[in-house]
């Protein structure tokens, strides 16, 4: 047997495991798939497979199986996979090491989301058009420990065997459960499942059911499956609530003495009608040069967590407070949420109070960032204070019309600084005696609103400037910001052929657009028809705001500087924020700096990751809501705007409802339909017959489907509808 020979074995060898890289093969095989025969050769091939196993170019498995070559374990690094819904995984590589690595669903093995894993990067590809934002590829070659994150999912029997079919479209495998360990499940019920065992990607995985929701469909069951799918907790650990039970309901006399005493400055709280907590309050007065001396006064939830207890790892642990469709999932205990850290009306509360004296054009020329005692004289809806806006009468009338003036003075000078003001649309929904949503409302913007989030604005900015501006060049202060980076250029790039399909203008100077020439545009579409959908598909074209160690700014806002000190009650950034003001104030030692240097990052991020889970399961409880709302209008028609245009279909969203659903190409059976992917149009083959975003329709519902979350329209005939049939110049 000659080099070349060898050399040619070695060759083919690598190329079919390659080609086959989640499989492993025995040497006979091997021969067969590779067309060696006769005696001598095949001893050749198990001199090669030696070599190449002894070189840890491939691997050896159990019975002398031989599968796909991986990297030296020097070379591997572990990290927590999160499976997105087209099957591929993030890689979120744990300490020392930082990044996220791509792996594309073929390469993803046996993994599950939230597996701790080992990933191997794939050699770099050299790209000159390579974005500063890819992330390198890799291939995960063991998983280091499992999850024990559950599979929310429908439990179903075929004839032989029972299995669990996934809610989630990242779970893409339905999970096998052997006989005895159901929990009584039925088929069609809602059940919580955990894996046990995935040895193979040939197989399925195997688990167990830990617990039982209800009947598949009933909204009962699915709100709480939103909150087993995204693992919200719906119970406090016995510990923190007995810790919680423990604190002092009443204010010592000792701590009146260390802080101002506000108790006589006439403040008020402003919520909405259903709110629970109320975790800030305002107060205006006018000084005597014209100027007007703003307190924003936030309930000091620090005070009563403290650092390291049980009722703050818990706070961690949670990150925000959550707030489905039909309950609020708090991130306190009640006692603290909707007690002693809620500014109630007429009683005494411990606050962290920032004042600013304002100019009559909205400029900050002096604050003061001070804890205290209120004393809140009145607890206001929006509608109560837009009603007071609009009539001048009312409790507190006076400093309310102020209040809107100072709020309008500080909107003005916030947009002319390159602000972008999105107007985004929300519902919120009313139940009967049952749980069930017996109307959609769409929430309206009030001026009491703005009013509200122009205070809020100018605290966070003021507290944040207070920490980042050093009074010395030697000064470090780690702090906690809230950041919001300019947006990548290829999605601008995106927006900017999009608007100009619809008859509008995006000006972009050099691949990049300023955040004035982005609200340009939102003020070119306000009050058109086209507004709501030129408005979701800028905000998706933004980069995520996130909490940061490292300050950047906010482009959405205009500001250099910016955190959140406005909600200790229901973010844990911002109780941070408080304890890191409280201690800057008695000169932190340098030991505690180097200690924040190293924790901070991992709680900015922890604090951005429960954001995003929070905000998921918002809206996945808002869809359960709104489908079953339209269980009861099947058959019946609705106004609504094209949001989406695919190749399988039109997206349209119900104008006063909100409701989102699916035209479904097969549905539109009066002819052959095209797809244009770069105008988002659908073009009639015969009629010539055209559907594009921003377009209005009627349509009618056909279909509802509780357990997929999925409403289906159809068009109504109607002559209206040659509206959204028209062609745009």
């Amino acid at each position: 047997m000659t080099n070349s020979t060898l050399t040619d074995v070695r060759e083919r060898v690598l190329h079919f495991l390659a080609k086959h890289p989640n499989e492993q093969f025995k040497p006979k095989v091997l021969a067969h798939r590779l067309a060696i025969t006769g005696q001598e050769d095949y001893r050749t091939l198990q001199r090669v497979l030696n070599e190449l196993f002894q070189a840890n170019e491939i691997t050896r498995g159990k019975r002398k199986r031989y599968g796909h070559g991986i990297p030296p374990v020097a070379s591997r690094m572990a990290g927590v996979v999160d499976v997105q819904k087209n099957g591929y995984g993030l890689v979120r590589l744990l300490p020392p090491e930082k990044g996220t690595i791509v792996v594309p669903a073929r390469f993803m093995k046996t993994a599950l989301d939230g597996d701790t894993v080992s990933v191997a990067l794939f050699a770099t590809t050299k790209r000159q058009d390579k974005q500063r934002d890819d992330m390198p590829e890799g291939e995960i070659v063991e998983v280091i420990e499992r999850s024990q994150q559950p599979i929310v999912g429908v439990f179903s029997k075929s004839k032989n065997f029972f299995f669990v079919v996934p809610d989630s479209r990242s779970a893409d495998r339905d999970i096998y459960i052997p006989p005895g360990k159901t929990k009584g499940a039925r088929p069609g019920e809602k059940v919580v499942a955990q894996v046990d065992d995935w040895e193979s990607r040939n197989l399925n995985p195997e688990g167990h059911i830990i617990e039982v929701l209800g009947k598949a469909g009933e909204v009962s069951a699915e709100m709480t499956a939103v909150a087993r799918e995204f693992q919200l907790s719906l119970r406090f650990p016995k510990e923190v609530l007995q810790e919680s039970e423990r604190i002092n309901e009443s204010i010592p006399k000792e701590e009146y003495d260390k802080r101002s005493d506000l108790r006589e400055l006439p403040c008020f709280t402003i919520d909405p009608e259903d709110a629970k907590d109320f975790d800030d309050a305002v107060s205006l007065e006018l000084l005597g040069d014209g100027s007007l001396r703003l307190g924003v006064h936030i309930a000091d939830v620090s005070h009563y967590v403290k650092e390291g207890s049980a009722l703050d790892r818990e706070a961690l642990k949670r990150g925000t407070s959550v707030y489905l469709a039909n309950e609020v999932i708090p991130m306190l205990p009640e006692k603290l949420s909707n007690n002693l850290c809620s500014l109630r009306p007429r009683e005494d509360r411990l606050a962290y109070t920032a004042f600013m004296t304002v100019t009559p054009r909205g400029v900050v020329k002096d604050y003061q960032i001070e804890k205290s005692v209120i004393h809140s004289k009145r607890r206001f809806t929006y509608e109560e204070v837009q009603k007071i806006i609009e009539t001048g009468r009312g409790d507190f009338a006076g400093a309310i019309k102020q209040m809107h003036k100072l709020s309008r003075t500080l909107l003005t000078k916030r947009l002319k600084n390159g602000a972008l003001d999105f107007e985004t649309a929300e519902t919120k929904f009313r139940f009967d005696e049952h749980g069930k949503p017996t109307e959609i409302i769409k929430k309206v913007r009030l001026d009491a609103h703005r009013l509200v989030e122009e205070f809020m604005l100018l605290a966070n900015q003021t507290v944040a400037r207070h920490i980042a501006v050093p009074k010395k060049e030697t000064d470090i202060h780690p702090f906690v910001y809230r950041i919001h980076d300019s947006p990548p250029p290829e999605k601008l790039a995106d927006l900017a052929s999009f608007v100009e399909h619809l008859g509008y203008s995006l000006n972009m100077n050099g691949g990049s657009v300023t955040s004035r020439a982005l609200q340009k545009l939102l003020n070119d579409v306000k009050g058109k028809d086209e507004e709501s959908v030129i408005n979701e598909v800028a905000i998706r074209s933004m980069a995520k705001a996130i909490y940061s160690e490292t300050n950047i700014g906010h482009f959405g806002l205009a500001f250099d500087y910016y955190t959140h000190f406005t909600s200790p009650i229901r973010r844990y950034p911002d109780l941070i924020v408080h304890r890191l003001l409280f201690e800057y104030l008695h000169r932190m030692p340098h030991k505690r700096r180097e200690q924040l240097v190293g924790v901070l990052p991992e709680i900015c991020e922890t604090a951005s990751e429960r954001e995003r889970v929070a905000q998921e399961a918002e809206r996945a409880s808002v869809k359960v809501m709104q489908v079953e709302y339209m269980k009861r209008h099947i058959g019946d028609e609705f106004h609504a705007i094209i949001s989406g245009v695919t190749n399988f279909g039109l997206f349209v969203k119900i104008t006063d409802l909100l409701v989102e659903g699916l035209i479904h190409v097969r549905d539109m059976g009066d002819d052959f339909y095209t797809f244009d992917e770069k105008k988002y149009v659908l073009i009639g083959r015969r009629d010539k017959k055209r559907f594009r975003l921003g377009d209005k329709v009627d349509i009618r519902v056909v279909r509802v489907d509780p357990e997929e979350r999925k409403i289906d329209f159809r068009l109504a005939e109607r002559k209206d509808n040659i509206d959204s049939k028209r062609s745009r110049k």
